[in-house]
């Protein structure tokens, strides 16, 4: 059985990507806790709940036993591999809860070390006072049991707690674990076992499981490109840890999440008229990639700002025209690119005249487009959404970089990012490398993907959770540009155009994939969705 994502008039869909989020989880899984916060978090709820460390072990292994018995039956054994530290002590009360509701269940000590965590001892007594029988000690890899497929095998070995790769025998029984993928289900507690809850553990061995059980919080970890094979679906699984603790500790990454974006969103103010929502100017397109200027267009009138002009070289003229009639058109004087569009900026009173620029859809990157963009960089000092080929432009003139508007936002897919800022070793890495442009440069920085990662100039980092797959098409990123530049447009802050505009662009992606399918949907549905996203913001 398998957690899918619904909205209104959608009763189900098929999961989408490698981590399931619902969208009606409650707000404190906003915050993103380090694992020295979240093991503060547990002392903090043990200090003023009052509760003791057993009695919130046994209400987070309640949680994971009612998960694991929602989704299995007791026809299908159970194999729990428990470690010596705490996580270990969840699959000796997991182990014990199951056997009382009549399912098959084997725990195995792994003998790993001497030191033992009190709760994990008391609840290993328990069980084995109970339960003598269902108990079997690994001290070596030879000592990995033969199991009889399909079973489910649970990974209670090691939590959040540990900060280094696993190394010896004890990473044999990892790749054990691991060759029983085929034909049977790996549910990991909390985290996967070796997989590091703060940076990167490419190359280090980690069990990859089919569903992961988190408490609380999501991890970093899980919105790392990285680690989509190691965590499979993750769940997070409310155990009462302290409200006061979540809200009043600080966190550098949040995930937004539905009350949020509602919190941001504007509705229309009724005595309006489309002066009050900004006049925007897309520069995009060239020959053979009027594609790109029309859907950026089409996004931005249908995100509501109040007028949209389109500066095309003059071949996309009877294209924009008949392609999208609500917008206006400006051409430049070459036929097949821009490279004068510095000229429409002549002096202050058409300067004005636009809310917000967003540049760069099918642009290209010829020498006078480049000098053209230098100039507008000059001429204009509102935020502004630059994108694709001006990304590119900025990546060959690095110094072009130092003359965007405070305030921008630029959004690069990972290969433009490389190009603007460089390589990364892996993902944490790069991660840090973003936030640190993002302060550096004073722009907002939304880095593309799975999550998508939008670095402020604060140090604050948001991972959005919409979208899915079938997003990875020609144009999704261009209808983004014009949906960020008719936010700006209308008024809304850097931020909240960033953190808004993303959430629905992720969120059209979501309901047009539902509608025609990952594999069949087109840039052009997400756009034709945007109005149901925006009602069902709006209905929060």
């Amino acid at each position: 059985m398998t957690a899918v994502r619904c909205y209104p008039g959608i009763k189900a869909r098929e999961p989408i990507g490698h981590y399931i989020i619902a969208y009606h989880e409650p707000a404190t899984i906003m915050k993103i806790f380090s694992s020295a916060q979240i093991k503060a978090a547990d002392a903090y709820t043990i200090a003023q709940e009052p509760v003791s460390s057993l009695q919130l072990m046994e209400r987070a292994a309640e949680k994971c036993a009612a998960w694991l018995d929602l989704h299995f039956t007791p026809q299908t054994p159970f194999h729990i591999f428990c470690g010596m530290g705490n996580n270990g002590g969840d699959g000796w009360v997991i182990a014990r809860l199951l056997l009382k509701k009549g399912y098959t269940v084997t725990a195995y000590l792994l003998h790993h070390t001497t030191r033992q965590s009190a709760d994990n001892a008391a609840n290993q007594q328990v069980f084995r006072e109970q339960y003598p029988q269902h108990v079997r000690d690994i001290y070596e890899v030879g000592d990995f049991p033969v199991l009889a497929s399909p079973c489910v095998i649970v990974d209670a070995i090691f939590g959040t707690g540990l900060n280094r790769a696993i190394d010896g025998w004890v990473a044999g029984i990892i790749h054990k674990i691991n060759d029983q993928r085929n034909g049977n289900t790996i549910v990991a507690i909390d985290i996967p076992s070796g997989m590091l809850a703060d940076a990167s553990s490419l190359h280090i061995p980690t069990v990859k499981a089919h569903h992961t059980l988190s408490f609380e919080f999501y991890k970093l970890a899980f919105l790392m490109p990285e680690n989509a094979a190691i965590a499979g679906e993750v769940h997070v699984l409310p155990i009462g840890l302290h409200p006061e603790y979540i809200t009043h500790t600080p966190v550098r990454f949040h995930l937004t999440d539905p009350e949020m974006i509602h919190t941001i969103y504007q509705p229309r103010d009724p005595f309006a008229h489309k002066g009050t929502y900004g006049h925007a100017l897309l520069i995009a397109g060239s020959y053979g990639k009027m594609g790109a200027a029309v859907l950026s267009a089409k996004a931005c009138l249908h995100t509501g700002a109040g007028l949209v002009s389109s500066y095309i070289p003059e071949c996309g003229y009877n294209i924009m025209q008949i392609a999208e009639p609500c917008a206006m058109c400006i051409t430049d004087i070459h036929p097949h690119y821009n490279s004068h569009f510095q000229e429409v900026f002549r002096n202050n009173e058409t300067t004005d005249q636009y809310k917000c620029i967003g540049i760069g859809p099918g642009l290209g990157t010829e020498t006078a487009t480049a000098k053209a963009l230098e100039k507008l960089l000059e001429l204009y000092n509102r935020p502004m959404v630059i994108d694709a080929d001006a990304l590119n432009i900025l990546a060959s003139y690095p110094y072009l970089l130092r003359k965007v508007p405070p305030g921008s936002i630029l959004t690069p897919h990972p290969k433009e990012f490389t190009r603007l800022f460089g390589p990364s070793a892996n993902h944490f890495d790069r991660l840090e490398l973003l936030s640190q442009k993002a302060v550096s440069t004073q722009l907002y920085i939304l880095l593309k993907g799975r999550y998508t990662a939008m670095a402020c100039p604060d140090g604050a980092v948001y991972f959005n959770p919409t979208g899915n797959p079938g997003m990875a098409t020609g144009g999704s990123g261009d209808v983004l540009t014009g949906i960020l530049t008719s936010l700006l447009a209308q008024g809304y802050s850097p931020k909240a155009a960033l953190l808004l505009g993303t959430y629905l662009h992720g969120m059209a992606g979501d309901l047009a994939a539902a509608k025609y399918s990952q594999e069949a949907m087109a840039a052009t549905d997400i756009i034709t969705c945007l109005g149901q996203a925006f009602l069902y913001i709006k209905g929060l």
